[in-house]
């Protein structure tokens, strides 16, 4: 059994009032960033990328489906996989219920992978998922935006990730990004996330991070060595009650 402090109610309510005051600096300096990050500079999406969906080819334009923002989910999934990345899939599971909600806030919500799309349909239906998912295989947007390597980059060791602040030494990584097409259908990037910048984006985490033993992924091999596809869980061991005379 793990110690900790016990203490009577009236204590805990002083200590969580200033817990609440730590909180509530940390919301402040969220809001300021989120606005920080909305008056970032834009970059003009100049190529025609083009990717596969069910039905045909669709442009970068088309999957704004409307709407005037878009938001991208690199998810891991190359070419010769069989699956799609574990963690990435735990991103997806979070995301899937809430695309009628950005809609509703003109922002459309879909994934992309290089995976062949035959190979993103099968694994869609495995999971149950409903979002858009569509394929980059024919085109360099993973590339382009940070999120895949050539062999060549991976041989030479070239392979800098998060804006060239990480090594990283795979040939797929996740990320985020976000597009805004104005009137006259103009697109530009105008925001990328990778690495711990996703962390924000998982609500399970952060669910995890108000119970007392938060993530629980100190001493595993890495963090989330212990996340598995959602149907791949085994069932969980039943702790043992203890007695107290």
């Amino acid at each position: 059994m793990q110690l900790h402090p016990v203490a009577s109610r009236e204590e805990w309510i002083a200590a969580r009032k200033a817990h609440l005051a730590r909180e509530k600096e940390y919301t402040r300096m969220r809001e300021r960033l989120s606005e920080e990050r909305r008056a970032l500079p834009w970059v003009r999406v100049e190529k025609n990328y083009l990717f596969d969906r069910p039905g045909g080819k669709v442009s970068l334009g088309e999957l704004f489906n409307g709407r005037s923002q878009l938001v991208v989910q690199h998810l891991m999934f190359a070419p010769d996989w069989n699956e799609a990345c574990k963690s990435c899939s735990f991103w997806a599971d979070g995301f899937e219920r809430m695309i009628p909600h950005l809609a509703a806030r003109d922002t459309t919500m879909v994934a992309i992978s290089r995976a062949p799309l035959q190979k993103l349909a099968a694994f869609k239906q495995r999971m149950g998922w409903t979002f858009d998912w569509l394929s980059s295989g024919g085109n360099e947007f993973n590339y382009d935006f940070g999120v895949s390597f050539t062999p060549e980059q991976l041989k030479s060791g070239g392979t800098l990730y998060n804006f060239g602040t990480t090594p990283f030494g795979g040939e797929e990584a996740p990320g985020i990004s976000v597009f805004y097409r104005d009137e006259t259908g103009n697109i530009f990037h105008t925001y990328s996330c990778y690495a711990r910048g996703l962390d924000m984006m998982n609500a399970a985490y952060h669910y995890l991070d108000l119970t007392p033993l938060g993530r629980q992924e100190e001493g595993l091999p890495y963090p989330m060595d212990w996340v598995r596809l959602r149907d791949q869980y085994q069932p969980a061991p039943v702790q043992a009650s203890c007695c107290h005379s």
